[in-house]
């Protein structure tokens, strides 16, 4: 896979996640209506290290080519960290896409755009032929975001969350569909 290119929208920047942005991760993450709703991989309670150690991780599995990391950014803003979204090729899991924001930026279609942004560059610049994204189904944020992106609820099954056993939404959005929405 290419280098993780930097993305802009209207009032975003999406660039790649650096060591430096560790202590706003650390800051910004650790909220349980953040992570609630997130994969049961997510340690909870949060570590102290816990931002050092999945930066480290996933900074690795970029030099390797395994995975894309954007760290959101308010365009004019002073750079700091405010979301994260990652994005990887199909490895059979379905689990595509993910995306965490930091609360007091919540319900300002932030996310939305930062999203569209990247689901454009996997199927405008990497012709990607589909894109697989889950959420619990309890994420009523996530699920709209999906839902303005033209993605289709595929099936639901059971998940391991952060919060506990929940039904797992399974979506997907292929190449034809997205640039057929845009026009």
């Amino acid at each position: 896979m290419p280098p993780t290119p930097t993305l802009t929208t209207e009032r975003l920047i999406l660039r790649p996640m650096r060591e430096a942005d560790i202590p706003a991760i650390q800051r910004e993450f650790p909220h349980w209506e953040v992570v609630r709703h997130l994969l049961a991989k997510v340690p909870w309670p949060y570590p102290e290290d816990g931002a050092a150690t999945n930066v480290r991780e996933s900074l690795e599995k970029r030099a390797r080519g395994e995975q894309f990391y954007w760290a959101i950014t308010l365009k004019g803003g002073d750079d700091a960290l405010i979301g994260r979204v990652d994005l990887r090729p199909d490895a059979g899991d379905r689990e595509m896409r993910g995306f965490w924001l930091a609360r007091e930026y919540w319900g300002r279609g932030l996310m939305t755009e930062a999203a569209d942004a990247v689901t454009a560059y996997a199927f405008e610049d990497l012709a990607w032929p589909y894109i697989y994204v889950t959420n619990a189904a309890p994420n009523a944020g996530s699920h709209r975001i999906k839902e303005k992106q033209g993605f289709e609820l595929i099936e639901v099954i059971d998940g391991e969350f952060v919060e506990g056993r929940l039904p797992r939404e399974v979506w997907i959005l292929t190449r034809e569909a997205w640039l057929g929405r845009r026009g």
